[in-house]
């Protein structure tokens, strides 16, 4: 979960992740954030993202992405 917290960081600093739970709704996380986010997931995972997986219930907070993740590397 660090990781992904250092990763959601830099993309786009300044954001409360851990407590936050309306990046998408919100409008925080823009849709070249969000390309951003499920590329260096990918790399720093070893995970797939795939389009069925890019819905606003999985971006919406930090804890929603690492699920996601975990979901991932479980398949």
């Amino acid at each position: 979960m660090e990781k992904l917290l250092e990763i959601l960081e830099d993309i786009q600093p300044g954001v409360d992740y851990e407590n936050c739970t309306t990046l998408i709704d919100d409008e925080i996380l823009d849709s070249f954030a969000i390309l951003s986010i499920v590329s260096e997931l990918e790399d720093a995972f070893d995970v797939e993202v795939t389009p069925v997986e890019i819905v606003p219930e999985n971006f919406n907070s930090a804890q929603a992405l690492w699920e996601m993740v975990q979901r991932l590397q479980e398949a």
